[in-house]
C-alpha cells in the first residue's frame, strides 16, 4: 500500500498550479462560493464520487467507497475569499475588485482536488470510506457549523477528520502538526458607549463619549495583564473605533469593535467578566453608559492526540524528520474546530513562504501569495493522513 503519494503528486504539479491560479484569479467571498463549487463538483464527479452540492449553500461533499468496508475519513477544504484589494502584479491577480485570496484558500482547495485525484487512483486498495468537505465561508459567517448544521457529514458519519492551512511565515515544505490546544476560540466585541453631544465649543453641557472611550481603552489594558493568570493566555484586541460626526460636534456615541481569543472557557468568562465591570464602572464615573454585545465565532482548535499521531506519522515519511515540528499554540481562530464535535480531529500547517522569492507576506495581507510548489506536498499530504488512518483500523 502506497503511503506517500509523494512521486504522483508531484506529477500533478502541472494541474494543482492550474487550479490554483484560476481560483485566485476568480475569488468568492463567503457563501458566494458558486463558480468555486462548480469546479469542485465537475472535477469530483469526473473522478467517480458521490458528490453533493447545495451543502450550506454552497459547500461540496464527496464520497469515495474504498474496495473493502471500513471506517470514514473526512478530509476538509475551505474556498471562500476576503473582502481586499489585491496588490499585485501576478498575471493571476484578483480579477475582481475588491476580493482576492489572501488567505491560501485556492491553494487549499487545489490541494484538496489533488488529494481527490490520489485516492481515486487508489480506490480499489482502501478498506473504507473518503468523505471530502469544501466547505464555504470559513473567514466568516459560521460556513463549518452550516455544514454540521445541514446533516450532509452524518451519512457516513466520519470517525476521524483532518484539514490542512498554507502558512507563509513557515518557510516552504514544513509540516507542523501537534496535540492539544492549537488555535485560539474566537470572540468579536462589539461596545457601544453612549453619552451626550452638544456643540464643542459648549463641552459643559455634554458627555463626551469620545473622552469616555479614551478612558475605556486605557482600562481595557489593565484586563488581560492584570487578571489573567501568566500561565494562561488570552487575547483582547480593539481593532475598530468610529465615533462623531463633525469637527464642532461632541460625539454622543462611539461604537468599538474588537476581538477576544482564548483557549480556555474560564479565562474567557473572567476576560468578559473584568471587561464588564470595568465598562460599567468607567462610564458610570463619566455620566455616560456602555452595552458590551458578545458574538462567539468559534471555539478552539484542539487537536486529538490519536488523530496527531496518524498525521504526524505520515508526514515523516513524506517530508522527512527535518521538516515536521511544532509550534507555540496560535491565537489566530479557524472554524474547523467545530468539526471536533463531531469526531476527533488534526488541523495540520504547511509551510508556503519564501523570503527569496518575495513570497511571505503575512495572511490576509493585499500582498499575500504563496510558493506553489508546497502544492504538491499538500496534496500528497492529506491522502497520505487519510491512507494511514485506514490502514491503521485494518490492522487493528
Amino acid at each position: 500500500m502506497n503511503l506517500s503519494y509523494r512521486a504522483e503528486a508531484e506529477g500533478l504539479f502541472s494541474q494543482l498550479v492550474a487550479w490554483r491560479r484560476d481560483l485566485h484569479r476568480h475569488p468568492e467571498l463567503s457563501f458566494q462560493e458558486v463558480r468555486t463549487s462548480g469546479i469542485v463538483a465537475r472535477t469530483l464527479l469526473d473522478l467517480g464520487y458521490e458528490v453533493r452540492t447545495g451543502v450550506a449553500q454552497t459547500g461540496v461533499v464527496a464520497l469515495l467507497h474504498g474496495g473493502r468496508p471500513g471506517p470514514t475519513v473526512m478530509l476538509r477544504a475551505d474556498m471562500d475569499a476576503l473582502p481586499i484589494q489585491e496588490s499585485s502584479e501576478a498575471s493571476y491577480a484578483s480579477a475582481h475588485p475588491g476580493v482576492m485570496h489572501a488567505c491560501g484558500h485556492d491553494g487549499h482547495v487545489a490541494m484538496g482536488l489533488g488529494a481527490a485525484t490520489l485516492l481515486a487512483r487508489h480506490a480499489a486498495e482502501l478498506a473504507g470510506n473518503i468523505l471530502f468537505v469544501f466547505q464555504p465561508a470559513e473567514e466568516r459567517d459560521g460556513g463549518a457549523a452550516a455544514m454540521l448544521a445541514s446533516g450532509a457529514l452524518h451519512d457516513p458519519k466520519p470517525d476521524i477528520i483532518f484539514g490542512l492551512h498554507l502558512w507563509n511565515t513557515l518557510p516552504a515544505g514544513r509540516v507542523i502538526v501537534q496535540a492539544g490546544p492549537f488555535m485560539a476560540a474566537a470572540d468579536v466585541l462589539r461596545i457601544v458607549v453612549r453619552g451626550r453631544g452638544g456643540h464643542g465649543g459648549l463641552p459643559h453641557e455634554t458627555i463626551d463619549a469620545i473622552a469616555v472611550t479614551g478612558q475605556v481603552l486605557t482600562a481595557l489594558q489593565t484586563i488581560v495583564s492584570r487578571n489573567v493568570n501568566p500561565h494562561d493566555t488570552a487575547v483582547l484586541s480593539i481593532g475598530m473605533v468610529h465615533g462623531g460626526t463633525a469637527f464642532n460636534v461632541i460625539a454622543e456615541t462611539v461604537e468599538l469593535l474588537g476581538t477576544l481569543r482564548t483557549f480556555e472557557p474560564t479565562v474567557r468568562e473572567t476576560v468578559l467578566a473584568r471587561l464588564r465591570v470595568l465598562l460599567d464602572g468607567v462610564t458610570a464615573g463619566m455620566g455616560a453608559e456602555a452595552e458590551l454585545i458578545v458574538e462567539p465565532l468559534t471555539g478552539p482548535v484542539i487537536n486529538d492526540p490519536t488523530a496527531s499521531e496518524t498525521a504526524r506519522l505520515a508526514a515523516l515519511q513524506l517530508v522527512g524528520n527535518a521538516a515536521v515540528g511544532r509550534i507555540t499554540p496560535l491565537m489566530v481562530s479557524e472554524d474547523f474546530a467545530e468539526y471536533g464535535k463531531l469526531a476527533p480531529s488534526c488541523f495540520i500547517l504547511l509551510g508556503s513562504g519564501n523570503a527569496e522569492l518575495g513570497l511571505d507576506a503575512p495572511h490576509h495581507s493585499p500582498r499575500f501569495d504563496f510558493d506553489e510548489r508546497v502544492l504538491p506536498t499538500g496534496a500528497a499530504l492529506l491522502a497520505a493522513v487519510a491512507t494511514r488512518y485506514l490502514v491503521e483500523k485494518a490492522g487493528t
